[in-house]
């Protein structure tokens, strides 16, 4: 690198350079006057040290600039290569004012150019020696200094230009941002799925118009071709006077002549109408043609509608095949809204057991495959096996693993991504008839989340369960769509016995307690040929939406006296004479059924309606038990014991019960539970008449 000059330096210079001029001037002898290129005479000046030094040519100028510059861009960039360097430097020199005439080509900083002496007039020689000046080879020094300065200012940005400053190597995005990429990305393709499926629904709705018109034109069609057919066999049987009557004029019968003719212009009419008949048939022929071509394009179209949107999907199950346990749990947590109480407690505690699993997975090195992977039980991938049940046989759609020296089970890559993304929706509002972002319904809520796993579902708990592949309940996995016991609610099992979903109870999106005579679907699994049959209907509201209050009854009703209600103005239960107020009646054939449904035996009853003369006889055989007479609840038809396990607290019957008896109307009273004055297990009555 070139020896450079300091710019305090350069300064101190041209300081001294101004002043010895002067003084030069000013005492110089005449021969030296004479002679305007003799440097001036060295100068002492502060310090004594003689610093006057002859002025920079444009070259020294150049190399001054370019010195100061190189070292301060070397400074900042060590990495600059010479020929980079050399880049840059005419970069800045076609940046200068002047371009190129600022390296010394031009006016400025080189030779001015030699005026035509013929055409000038020659001063005289005592002017001349008056104007003569030592001539300036480079620019003023402020000048030159602010060159330099703006050549350190330009050859650095240019640089910046030429050489890129270099950056770090890229390493691994953190979790967190590839967590925030795919959940908008995810997001997106569901939009974009959502507006083909909507497109879809009109494509099949105009294919089911075109069917409708094909229909249309085939029956007119039929009824025109059977017109004509009509038509022709009558002709084809017809004589030739029946044709033409006009054959039938007789020139010696005259008196005949006016009944020809008129069955003559009826012939004509009749072929006319004939001829018409075949005209609309030819008509209605080419509109069926057309109709059959328009339900031909229409089933096109929504073939393609439907392959657009299948094909986002694809690229949605793609996208979150991708994902790494790791991200799929930071994914859990976004978006989730804080609840007071403790629901939040409950939601926190599901989201850790749910990241303590995904966390397992990771420490394994276990990477959940896509779920077609897991569906030949011969064919897995490396490192798992088939997850049996209790009794040894496969269940579907899962796979075990052994982290350490303890299996774990192995959910698809879609079913973490849908059960993550529910979870991230905890604490959104539930509103009735929407499926997100920002609010759901049951429904819309499992469609959403199974959605950004990449699969499709309807929007109601009942077509999700229709349209669902069953499973048992002993067989649940993580993902399963669990749905009340008469299917008006759903939700996401979570496992333990939890599910997520969004509740019209607790009016936000939720973990809660899954309901004793669920059924549950399993979505990666292909559809059963024929829907599942409807869940038995129970009363119940949508999506978990609480019933009427059994609030205080007055149990006198029809103007009876307890006990004194006839039979006639009852409901039989079906079950040894035992009887209720119809109402009550029917609300029991529910619970009994739900009953059924869970624990595969009818519900045990061993009391219902008592009568006054049943009250009494009870009284006197169990006088501690038993009420006084006329005054027990039986006697409004409204209360029942029941047995078969009920009887005993904290059985499993008598559990179930507690938990779902009120669905149907039934309360246990303060008096008969557990611990109360007068525990009574199996007493439970219709509303709250206690």
């Amino acid at each position: 690198m070139p020896a450079t000059r300091t710019p305090a330096r350069a300064t101190t210079t041209g300081r001294t350079r101004s002043r010895s001029s002067a003084s030069t001037r000013a005492a110089s002898s005449p021969r030296a006057a004479s002679s305007p290129r003799t440097a001036p005479a060295p100068r002492a000046t502060g310090g004594g040290r003689a610093t006057g030094r002859p002025p920079l040519t444009p070259a020294e100028a150049q190399a001054l600039r370019e010195a100061l510059a190189l070292r301060q861009a070397a400074a900042a960039r060590p990495g600059v290569t010479p020929e980079q360097l050399a880049a840059a430097r005419a970069a800045v020199a076609a940046r200068r004012p002047g371009g190129a005439r600022a390296a010394g080509t031009g006016s400025r900083g080189g030779k001015r150019p030699t005026p035509d002496r013929t055409a000038v007039r020659r001063a005289p020689a005592r002017r001349r020696r008056k104007q003569a000046r030592p001539e300036r080879t480079g620019a003023r020094w402020s000048t030159r200094l602010g060159v330099v300065a703006t050549s350190a200012l330009l050859l650095p940005a240019v640089l910046a230009v030429l050489v890129p400053t270099p950056q770090p190597p890229a390493g691994p995005l953190d979790t967190t941002t590839l967590a925030l990429t795919a959940r908008s990305s995810l997001l997106e393709q569901a939009d974009v799925y959502r507006r083909l499926a909507d497109d879809v629904d009109r494509r099949r709705a105009r294919l089911a118009e075109a069917r409708t018109a094909e229909q249309e034109a085939r029956e007119l069609v039929a009824g025109r071709q059977q017109a004509v057919g009509v038509g022709a066999a009558a002709l084809y049987r017809s004589g030739p006077t029946d044709r033409l009557p006009v054959f039938g004029l007789d020139i010696r019968d005259a008196g005949a002549a006016d009944g020809v003719l008129y069955r003559q212009a009826l012939a004509e009419r009749t072929e006319r109408e004939r001829q018409n008949a075949v005209v609309r048939a030819q008509r209605t022929a080419a509109a069926l043609d057309a109709a059959v071509a328009d339900v031909a394009a229409a089933r096109e179209s929504l073939a393609g509608a439907e392959e657009r949107a299948q094909a986002v999907l694809a690229g949605m199950r793609a996208e979150v095949d991708d994902l790494t346990p790791e991200v799929s749990g930071v994914l859990a947590g976004l978006g989730t809204i804080p609840v007071a109480g403790p629901q939040q407690t409950r939601n926190d505690q599901a989201m850790q057991r749910w990241r303590d699993y995904l966390g397992r997975l990771t420490a394994g090195g276990i990477e959940p495959p896509p779920a077609a992977e897991l569906t030949d039980l011969f064919d897995l991938p490396e490192g798992l096996s088939p997850a049996l049940d209790a009794d040894g046989r496969p269940i579907p759609g899962v796979a075990w693993a052994v982290v350490g020296n303890e299996p774990v089970t192995v959910l698809p890559a879609e079913t973490i991504a849908a059960v993550s993304n529910a979870l991230s929706q905890l604490g959104k509002p539930y509103v009735a008839a929407t499926a997100g972002p920002e609010t759901y319904d049951c429904g819309g809520f499992t469609a959403a989340a199974w959605l950004m796993g990449g699969y499709a579902l309807p929007g109601t708990p009942a077509e999700q369960w229709s349209s669902g592949a069953a499973v048992p309940l002993r067989d649940l996995q993580v993902g399963d769509l669990v749905f009340s016991p008469g299917g008006a609610d759903v939700g996401v099992y979570l496992g333990d016995g939890d599910v997520v979903g969004a509740s019209a109870a607790s009016y936000q999106v939720g973990v809660r307690s899954m309901d004793p005579g669920s059924a549950a679907v399993r979505v990666p699994l292909a559809a059963p040929e024929q829907p599942n049959a409807p869940l038995p209907a129970v009363r119940e509201r949508g999506c978990g939406a609480p019933l009427p209050a059994p609030g205080p009854v007055d149990p006198a009703w029809g103007g009876w006296q307890n006990g004194r209600i006839p039979v006639e103005a009852l409901c039989r239960l079906g079950v040894a004479g035992h009887a209720l107020r119809c109402d009550a009646a029917a609300s029991y054939t529910a619970l009994a059924d739900a009953y059924t449904a869970e624990f595969g035996t009818p519900l045990c009853i061993t009391d219902s309606y008592r009568s006054f003369g049943g009250q009494v006889a009870a009284f006197y055989s169990k006088p501690k038990l038993a009420a006084v007479p006329g005054t027990s609840n039986h006697g409004w038809a409204l209360a029942v014991d029941l047995c078969g396990g009920i009887n005993v607290a904290f059985t499993p019957q008598w559990t179930w019960m507690t938990a779902n008896a009120a669905r149907f109307g039934f309360v246990q009273p303060d008096w008969a539970r557990p611990g109360a004055e007068k525990p009574e297990p199996w007493h439970w009555e219709y509303g709250a008449i206690s």
